[in-house]
């Protein structure tokens, strides 16, 4: 498509999780003929590819400063932005010779409600989770429930009236109190989202259309766009990349050939994701029902300096590899996790269910084992099981610990051929390959996104 005059600002939160999706987003935009411009950070920067088009373009902003080391490092982190990169961004915007006509902004990042208003521009949520968690997250922070210990909390304006014991719920709703500088800081962040002008969310309409629809209802208007699962675009030669958001540890030609040496559907990919922390004891379990189960196994472990686990386990990793030798491929540091998913090998995925590993495991039709720890991990756990059927929960909480051989029995049980959730499971990867293909609702979504960005008339100040 030929550019267009359109330039749009976007304004991803500096951290793998939200910054790969939104950077796809910004990909499917310019492959439209949209002008973007990324703001990044000195450490995100390689992230972004320098000559992937003159009309993605980055701002390399200042790195982020943390005076305070007591502060809530979230909280720390979104301070520091609005501090430190408000006056770069209205110098920058109001000088630049194609003005922006919008800025994207991660749903961290409230605060760009107001560096819109400055710049007369609309702003535009990206929701890097799916439309329930975010409904939740919505009514949650609007609605307030009270809780005290062990509290069961219902949403019940919210389809499907969702149930979550309280402890389930949002560290930061649950650990501050009202009127306390970080409890303010959160509730402010979500409500500036509700007076937003549109959503962009990284999910698809068969997925979660009645979770899309609330939204619009929510916000009183029909600016809601669902555009995923974004995935490198195959034409940039990256889809699958072994280096996708991060640089591999592990030899991409010893890892293919390991898969490839493995039946069809006959492997189990364990991954926890880039920020979740296994305590020791969870670790010992987890390896123990590994080798138990009997099965193949990948199992990915991020580096130490990660916090991925509490202490080192490099003895407790050797000596499950000692115990299974070839029947295991161990990965220590980042896991090129789509190469992996989308293998024929690989029929289930044990995991943390962040949603872009959701998401991944969605797209290739694997049956998930799930272990929610935090964040929006829960409710996305809640819509693979009990609404979706494509998956089954294996533990819950940063504190459980399941019985090993009851883990064991699950992870064999995953790789079953014949099973319900394995059926919905490939129905629902061709779904989503549906979305995402040339007429699905996706590129509509994404057309229709890119035709309102264009209508979009500059106010001068």
């Amino acid at each position: 498509m030929s550019p267009t005059k359109t330039h749009v600002l976007a304004y991803p939160f500096p951290s793998s999780g939200h910054l790969i999706p939104l950077l796809d987003l910004c990909k499917a935009l310019v492959s439209r003929g949209i002008n973007v411009t990324v703001l990044v950070t000195p450490p995100n920067q390689p992230l972004v590819p320098s000559n992937y088009s003159p009309l993605l373009q980055t701002l390399v902003l200042p790195n982020l400063q943390f005076p305070n080391p007591n502060q809530n490092r979230l909280v720390a982190m979104v301070t520091s932005m609005r501090q430190n990169h408000y006056p770069i961004l209205l110098d920058w915007a109001m000088t630049h010779p194609l003005p922006p006509k919008a800025i994207i902004s991660d749903f961290f990042l409230g605060w760009t409600h107001y560096l819109a208003r400055d710049l007369h521009v609309p702003r535009l949520v990206f929701s890097p989770s799916g439309a329930f968690a975010l409904s939740v997250s919505f009514s949650l922070w609007r609605d307030l429930p009270q809780i005290e210990n062990n509290d069961v909390v219902s949403f019940p304006k919210l389809p499907n009236s969702p149930i979550y014991p309280s402890w389930q719920l949002t560290y930061h709703f649950r650990e501050s109190k009202r009127g306390e500088f970080e409890w303010e800081f959160h509730r402010e962040n979500m409500l500036l989202n509700l007076e937003t002008w549109g959503i962009v969310f990284n999910t698809f309409t068969e997925l979660e259309r009645i979770y899309l629809d609330h939204v619009k209802k929510e916000l009183d208007h029909e600016r809601v766009w669902a555009v995923g699962p974004v995935l490198p675009n195959p034409e940039d030669g990256s889809i699958g990349s072994e280096c996708r958001g991060g640089s591999s540890t592990v030899n991409h030609d010893d890892l293919i050939m390991w898969l490839d040496s493995c039946e069809s559907g006959s492997v189990v990919y364990v991954c926890f994701g880039s920020r979740t922390v296994l305590t020791s004891e969870q670790m010992e379990v987890l390896t123990q029902a590994l080798e138990l189960s009997g099965v193949r196994f990948i199992l990915s472990v991020k580096d130490l300096d990660t916090r991925h686990v509490e202490r080192d386990h490099r003895n407790v990793l050797s000596g499950l590899a000692n115990r299974v030798g070839k029947r295991g491929f161990i990965i220590q540091g980042w896991a090129p996790q789509m190469v992996i998913l989308s293998h024929r090998a690989v029929g289930s995925f044990l995991t943390h269910c962040g949603w872009n590993s959701t998401l991944e495991g969605v797209v290739s039709g694997v049956v998930m084992l799930t272990w929610p720890m935090g964040a929006d991990q829960y409710t996305n756990a809640k819509l693979l099981v009990d609404q979706l059927g494509v998956a089954v929960r294996a533990a819950e909480g940063t504190e459980n610990v399941p019985e090993p051989s009851e883990l064991a029995r699950k992870i064999k049980w995953s790789l079953e051929r014949t099973t319900k959730e394995r059926v919905r499971a490939e129905e629902l990867r061709g779904k989503a390959l549906s979305a995402i293909n040339k007429d699905g609702s996706s590129q509509e979504q994404l057309d229709k996104l890119v035709e309102k960005l264009s209508e979009i008339r500059v106010v001068q100040a």
